[in-house]
């Protein structure tokens, strides 16, 4: 996002000293709906971003002003409740709500904010309101957090105040993300480690137009199937705790143990689990065709075994499949709506662009946004000396 134009609209909003914290959104190259079974993910920041001034307030009263959707908000930190006619405060609300429970004493604060990640996208322009959200309020108060702690509190906030039971991986990558790295994430330890995006390779995102709300979505349903798989599994295979814990073979091995819909959902967790850690060493070898066939995989696997894709989700992946120069694609983020990534040979990045948007809105009637993005820095506070 553009700082100057940001600061420009926030002129009449913050008159005097306020500080600038920039969060960005994710692409997740693979490993999805694995995260909240204690398993790996592969993504990376992306050069879009949430920007969040913030000054100081009226002892604990808190006030946020959202300018893309020109929405208000306030509240005391004495006294945090749930918004039903500002929902988006509600990521910010959650925020401060699991830092005073985590013993982190707030101050209040005006706070305005924008951005550029689209909003139900699958891009996760809600962990990077809440990070940066986090950011502002810590500074302010003095403290000075690790990213992995940030990380499990902003996951907290959107557990447990927004409501929508996602992993760590969105929070984690928007914290601790890497310029021109993606990031192997374990999201039982939250060891990680960064990978180059190899040179010869462009990350493309389409975006579908179709848009989805996590919390009323299936979601939450499948997080719940997956527990059920859990539970029938630790009966014959004693200490697992989760399906990062059982092998392809297990699962196969006692499958018919399981209702057929909950052995689907865990072959797709296991089965993905073990494509993430392919993808890695395929990355590091330089293989980009090996890591488009997993790419194209997880879709596939997302599609049949999770069921998770959209009509429109399968559509732009064939389109981009047919495309020269194209490795791989597959939908990314949650699902039942949202984005896709492919990765498309640098040379080809230009004509794929152009030709998979009007390709997408002869088959759906709908306009897709296509951009090619780059692997960022995660979150941060903006030094405003060095803009002047």
């Amino acid at each position: 996002m553009e700082i100057e134009g940001f600061l420009t609209r926030i002129s009449a909003e913050l008159d005097g000293e306020y500080r600038l914290f920039r969060a960005p959104g994710r692409v997740n190259l693979i490993g999805e709906h694995t995260d909240y079974n204690d398993g790996f993910v592969l993504p990376a920041a992306i050069d879009r971003e949430v920007l969040l001034a913030a000054r100081p307030g009226r002892a604990r009263d808190v006030t946020l002003h959202a300018l893309d959707c020109d929405g208000y908000s306030a509240f005391s930190l004495d006294e945090i409740g749930y918004d039903t006619a500002e929902s988006w405060s509600n990521y910010l609300r959650g925020v401060c709500y699991v830092l005073e429970e985590a013993d982190y004493h707030l101050r209040g604060a005006d706070i305005v904010f924008a951005g550029d990640v689209p909003i139900g996208s699958g891009l996760s322009s809600s962990a990077a309101l809440e990070v940066a959200a986090a950011l502002a309020f810590l500074t302010l108060a003095e403290y000075d957090v690790p990213g992995p702690e940030i990380a499990r509190l902003c996951q907290r906030a959107e557990n447990a105040f927004v409501g929508n039971r996602c992993g760590i991986m969105d929070q984690f990558i928007s914290v601790l993300g890497q310029p021109g790295h993606a990031l192997l994430i374990d999201c039982r330890t939250l060891d990680y480690q960064p990978y180059p995006i190899p040179a010869g390779v462009r990350i493309v995102i389409g975006d579908t137009g179709v848009r989805r709300g996590l919390v009323e979505s299936a979601y939450n349903e499948r997080r719940e199937q997956c527990e059920a798989g859990v539970a029938i599994l630790e009966k014959v295979l004693p200490g697992i705790n989760a399906l990062r814990d059982v092998l392809p073979t297990q699962l196969e091995a006692h499958r018919d143990l399981l209702p057929e819909i909950v052995y689907r959902r865990c072959r797709h967790v296991v089965s993905e689990n073990a494509r993430v850690l392919q993808a890695v060493k395929a990355m590091a070898a330089g293989d980009l065709p090996e890591l488009g066939r997993l790419l194209n995989a997880s879709h596939d696997s997302l599609r049949g075994d999770y069921a998770v894709s959209c009509p429109e989700l399968d559509a732009l992946v064939e389109i981009a499949r047919r495309q020269p120069g194209v490795y791989g694609s597959r939908m990314t983020g949650a699902g039942f709506g949202g984005c896709t990534v492919s990765l498309v040979a640098k040379e080809h990045a230009e004509a794929f662009v152009a030709a998979v948007g009007p390709a997408y809105t002869t088959a759906t009637g709908l306009h897709p946004q296509i951009y090619v993005c780059q692997a960022s820095a995660g979150a941060e506070e903006v030094e405003l000396e060095h803009l002047v």
